[in-house]
């Protein structure tokens, strides 16, 4: 049986290339005539390009996103009639990467001595370290479990998050939501992969933010609407103590007259802590495609209602 591709990416013919080099049999890699949205059986395509085309998709059986983030996919009112999977899996690395750099730059002070090499300055600081401090995760998915890894080896207690408190492998322990009160207030750091669901939503606002101990560092890298932003912006205002090291924002890019781009407390980076790479995405699929073609289950499903 033959299967017609339709590319809805910023990268396409990256896409192309690296499908062509897979020999994926009965694949028909379509062009970017606006008609082959009806004709074409297959999509991979980025959750942005492809959200507003859906309804034109008359045959559409399965879509691949480039992005594990799927929220425009998977909205009440739109169509679930087709399998949709995203990618899973790649991300832990490059999320440890980016967690633990700042992470350590601020432990270790980089800022401080930055300045003071400006100025010719020799004076050590307080030296502090991550062995003992609590690493809290919203939680406890592929990403997380990498996260949680590397800050075993650095020393750190790892609690977890997530919907049914089940144990999980690298956690020294794991609760539901209704504990976060609890387990936010005694942590060091604090970092949200959580999806975004009907549950998650708002789950850290002012009076979860405020339950922070003074010195905490919070990370946001799973969905902007977890986190009440404008909280964020008042809390670490009277909280210089504190930071926040935000990737993920409800409105991208971030509005220029936000408050929060003014905290000196506060890093903020443009979605980029683990972007997915063509080159692995085209794997996942080929991998994925072959399952299609043997008639089997593909992996990295989403669940329409669950929402990831």
């Amino acid at each position: 049986m033959s299967h017609k591709l339709l590319l809805l990416t910023r990268e396409n013919e990256r896409y192309r290339q690296l499908l062509a080099s897979c020999h994926l049999p009965g694949l028909q890699l379509l062009d970017d005539d606006p008609a082959n949205i009806r004709r074409a059986d297959i999509w991979l395509a980025e959750p942005a390009l492809a959200a507003p085309l859906l309804a034109h998709a008359d045959q559409l059986r399965w879509m691949q996103s480039t992005f594990a983030g799927v929220d425009l996919l998977v909205k009440p009112r739109q169509r679930r009639d087709y399998c949709l999977t995203n990618v899973r899996g790649i991300f832990g690395p490059l999320m440890s990467e980016y967690l633990f750099g700042y992470l350590l730059a601020r432990q270790r002070e980089h800022d401080k001595y930055r300045s003071q090499q400006q100025q010719k300055i020799w004076l050590p600081g307080s030296y502090r370290t991550l062995q003992g401090q609590e690493l809290l995760l919203l939680g406890t998915g592929s990403i997380a479990k990498h996260l949680a890894a590397t800050a075993k080896h650095f020393g750190m207690k790892v609690t977890g998050i997530n919907r049914s408190a089940k144990p999980t492998a690298g956690f020294d322990r794991v609760a539901t939501l209704n504990a976060l009160p609890e387990f936010i207030a005694g942590a060091d750091a604090i970092a949200s992969i959580l999806p975004s669901t009907p549950e998650t939503r708002g789950a850290l606002s002012a009076q979860m933010l405020a339950l922070m101990k003074p010195g905490a560092v919070l990370f946001n890298l799973g969905r902007g609407d977890v986190l009440d932003l404008d909280a964020l912006a008042t809390q670490l205002q009277n909280q210089p103590e504190q930071q926040a090291v935000l990737d993920v924002f409800n409105q991208e890019p971030l509005p220029q007259d936000h408050p929060i781009w003014d905290r000196d407390n506060v890093i903020i980076t443009p979605h980029i802590a683990a972007p997915s790479f063509p080159e692995q995405v085209a794997e996942i699929f080929s991998s994925n495609y072959h399952l299609l073609l043997k008639g089997e289950p593909l992996t990295h499903q989403v669940n329409f209602e669950r929402g990831y």
